[in-house]
Parts: structure tokens; C-alpha cells; sequence
């Protein structure tokens, strides 16, 4: 069925309409591919920042381990000094009690003894007196021993080497405490932070996943404004046609009623009758005189 014009018209105004939806839709949807790109980098320069930092919060922890793992070194060595030098002083001290004829240790084992007993165990007042009193002798005697093998040069010089030693793997005890806390916090914030790079990894991989879709959208609307675009194009030669086959038709049919009007006008000449002086143009133009 052939269109008229009018319907041609008025299918090339519909779908120039549609074609501006089209555009309109196709243009908001390559914005919306464009945020979401910078929303993209803007998360990547995050990521790279937040890896950055993760690496620098390894490397210190490693650093920090290292550097606990050599305390620990120095401490156990201190530590086995300590002993060591604990040991000598019991060996003096045994060796002194033996001259003396007083066991030291056997002393200190005792009181121990005793005060374990007045705090755990129920007794009478008078029992309880005469333990103190016990106690009280034994404090003494140890005493008293003590103060006899601390003149002893060997073991005065051995008791302050041990309490040096005492203080020294303290110490160090105290910096591989404070090493491996500084390094668990390195190792909590790069944790921290792992959780959030997977967090904005996720994110991206969303983001991209919308700007992919949203892009095959764009590319299917960008398809279809065109095929409405060249079927107005196709629209148009087609009405430019139709006007030219309508103008040259109305051309050839005025040609036609104007030499018809001519002959007629001619045969009237031949016949004799008068003609007006638009007749007579008339057979001119046609060529008839």
C-alpha cells in the first residue's frame, strides 16, 4: 500500500520524536558510563594508595619481627647468664654453709615452710606464738648467713654480676615486649587495611560491571536512534520524489490541456472564426502560428 505524503509526514515527525528520545537516552546513558569511570579511577587511586601503605606496614612488621627475633636472642642469652651465674652462687653458698656447718638453702626451705603453714593453716594462739617465735629465729640465722657469705669477695662479686644480669635481661625482656606490641599494631593495621582494599576491590568490580551493562545499553539505543535516523533519511528521498513525480506530473498535464486548448483554437482559426488575442497567444506559445 502506498503512503500519501501526509502519512509520510506525519511518520517522519513521529519518528524524528522517538529519534530525540533516543539521543537524549543514549546521551544520559554515556554520561552515566562517564561517572561511573571517574567513580572507578577515583576508587583505583584509592586502592593503589591504601596497597602502598599496606607495604609499608609489612615491611616495618618484618623489620620489627627481625628485631624481636635478635632480642629474644640477646634475652635468652642473659637469661642462660643468669642461671648460670645463680648456680655458682648456690655452689659457693653450699660450699660456705658446709664450712659453717649451717645449710642455707635447708634454712630458706624451712621458713618457707613454716610461713605457708601460719597462713593456710588454723591453729591456737599458743601454737601460733611459738611458730612466729620459730620464724622469727629462723630470719635471724638466714640472716646471719647471709651477712657471713657476703663478705666472701667471690660471692659478693657473683651476687652483683646476677643482680646486673637481673636488671640487663629485664630490660630486654621489656623491649621484646614493646618490639612485638609496635610489631602486632603494624600487622593489625595492615590487616585493617587488607579488609578494606578487598572492600574497594569488590566495589570496582561492581562499578565496572554497571559501566559494562551500561555501555551495552548505550551501544543498543545508539542502534536503534540510528535505524529511526536513516529511516527519516529514507522518509525524505522518498517525499523529495514524490514532490518531483507530483510537480512534473502537473507540469505534463498542464502541457497537455494547454496544446489541447491549442488545436482547438487552431481548428477554429482554420474554420475561419475570429479569434481574441489571447487565442492567438495561445497558438503561439504553442507554436501553431
Amino acid at each position: 500500500m502506498v503512503e500519501t505524503i501526509d502519512e509520510m509526514i506525519a511518520e517522519k515527525d513521529e519518528l524524528q520524536k522517538k529519534a530525540n528520545q533516543l539521543k537524549a537516552q543514549r546521551d544520559k546513558l554515556h554520561d552515566l558510563s562517564k561517572n561511573l569511570a571517574s567513580e572507578r579511577d577515583s576508587l583505583n587511586a584509592t586502592i593503589r594508595k591504601i596497597r602502598n601503605e599496606i607495604n609499608l606496614h609489612r615491611t616495618s612488621r618484618d623489620e620489627l619481627n627481625e628485631r624481636v627475633k635478635h632480642a629474644k636472642e640477646q634475652r635468652n642469652k642473659l637469661n642462660e647468664q643468669y642461671r648460670e651465674i645463680s648456680q655458682q652462687i648456690k655452689d659457693l653458698e653450699r660450699k660456705r654453709s658446709s664450712s659453717t656447718g649451717t645449710n642455707l638453702n635447708a634454712l630458706r626451705k624451712q621458713l618457707q615452710s613454716l610461713e605457708t603453714e601460719q597462713m593456710t593453716q588454723p591453729m591456737s594462739a599458743q601454737k601460733e606464738k611459738k611458730l612466729i617465735e620459730t620464724i622469727s629465729d629462723l630470719h635471724l640465722k638466714i640472716k646471719e648467713q647471709e651477712d657471713k657469705l657476703n663478705k666472701d669477695p667471690k660471692l659478693k662479686k657473683a651476687l652483683e654480676e646476677k643482680k646486673n644480669l637481673k636488671k640487663k635481661a629485664e630490660k630486654q625482656h621489656d623491649t621484646v615486649e614493646s618490639l612485638a606490641s609496635r610489631a602486632q599494631q603494624e600487622h593489625e593495621s595492615m590487616i585493617n587495611l587488607i579488609g578494606k582494599l578487598d572492600n574497594l576491590s569488590k566495589k570496582v568490580n561492581e562499578v565496572q560491571e554497571t559501566i559494562v551493562n551500561t555501555k551495552i545499553q548505550a551501544d543498543d539505543v545508539h542502534r536503534d536512534f540510528i535505524n529511526h535516523v536513516d529511516r527519516i533519511h529514507e522518509l525524505e528521498r522518498t517525499l523529495t520524489s514524490t514532490r518531483e513525480q507530483q510537480i512534473k506530473k502537473k507540469k505534463q498535464a498542464a502541457k497537455t490541456t494547454a496544446h489541447r486548448e491549442a488545436n482547438e483554437i487552431f481548428e477554429r482559426f482554420k474554420r475561419g472564426e475570429k479569434l481574441s488575442t489571447e487565442d492567438l497567444m495561445t497558438l503561439q506559445k504553442a507554436g501553431l502560428i
